[in-house]
């Protein structure tokens, strides 16, 4: 079980009610089914995208990605913009 940080931006800041937080998890998919308990966070992650120590997570299934010590998971909703 890994200790780290996960980060919010934009609609995912907003719906957590925090900038970032710390977790304990193994994988990305155990983070995301801990956070996801808040249907608000929950709503936000379905339309997300994720890196993970700055690199992409993509289209991996998120159990079979592991979480390093220290990790820094940031949840990326979609942005709007020019």
């Amino acid at each position: 079980m890994a200790n780290g940080t996960v980060r919010y931006w934009a609609a995912a800041k907003e719906a957590a009610g925090v900038a970032e937080e710390p977790f304990d998890a193994e994988t990305l998919g155990d983070l995301l089914a801990q956070i996801a308990a808040d249907p608000r966070v929950e709503r936000v992650l379905r339309r997300s995208s994720f890196l993970v120590n700055g690199a992409p997570a993509g289209t991996r299934d998120p159990l079979t990605i592991a979480l390093p010590e220290g990790a820094v998971v940031e949840v990326l909703p979609p942005f709007a913009g020019g």
